[in-house]
């Protein structure tokens, strides 16, 4: 099975860069997973939703070539994995520019004539790591983790019919916990597809 990483943060030495290799690490160990990492702050990918873009909404006209490059990466893949810093409580700039472009009508999620939604990436599995200064206590004080669930878990993927499998936040990295979060992103990342195999082999069983 293959996982697509999407990482941004536009420092590769950073620690979401790190959490972004360590699962990585922890997909592979198993000996029988692939994973391709997205930089796309590296890739210098273009985040502002513009006419082209507005146009294929609506179905007008064709998909820009940059989204047709990253709907196909995410097309090979069996599960999705979105590792960013969390910046004012949400994406950063670039990752949620990501998802306005790449996500589209037609591709992600269907808008018919009648009004009704067809959620179409009922296929793809969603594992999201937010990385956060703040501790666990700021979290919950003001209701930002369940905040970015509304917004992030459901809002998005739900939105798409997309499988959630994990949605994790390692906060407190401006504390003593950044270590133990590298750790733990290996661990995640081992466990990724662990729920996935016997369905899967039973899935091939049935064709035989």
């Amino acid at each position: 099975m293959h996982a697509l990483i999407v990482v941004s943060h536009p420092d590769s030495q950073s620690l979401t860069h790190a959490v972004a290799n360590a699962f990585a690490q922890g997909v592979a160990a198993a000996g029988e997973h692939t994973t391709e990492i997205a930089d796309i702050a590296a890739e210098g990918f273009d985040p502002a939703f513009n006419q082209n873009d507005r146009s294929a909404y609506f179905l007008q006209s064709p998909l820009p070539g940059d989204i047709v490059r990253e709907q196909a990466r995410i097309d090979r893949a069996d599960a999705l994995v979105l590792v960013y810093p969390i910046y004012w409580w949400s994406f950063p700039g670039q990752l949620k520019g990501w998802i306005d472009r790449v996500f589209t009508n037609g591709w992600a999620y269907e808008e018919t004539p009648d009004g009704k939604l067809v959620k179409r990436l009922g296929h793809l599995a969603v594992h999201l790591i937010g990385i956060g200064g703040a501790d666990t206590g700021t979290y919950a004080r003001h209701g930002y983790t369940q905040a970015m669930r509304t917004q992030i878990d459901h809002g998005i993927f739900d939105f798409c019919g997309a499988q959630l499998v994990s949605s994790e936040f390692l906060l407190d990295v401006n504390g003593q916990a950044a270590a133990s979060h590298v750790v733990a992103a290996q661990a995640l990342g081992a466990a990724a597809f662990a729920s996935q195999v016997p369905a899967l082999a039973a899935e091939e069983a049935g064709c035989r």
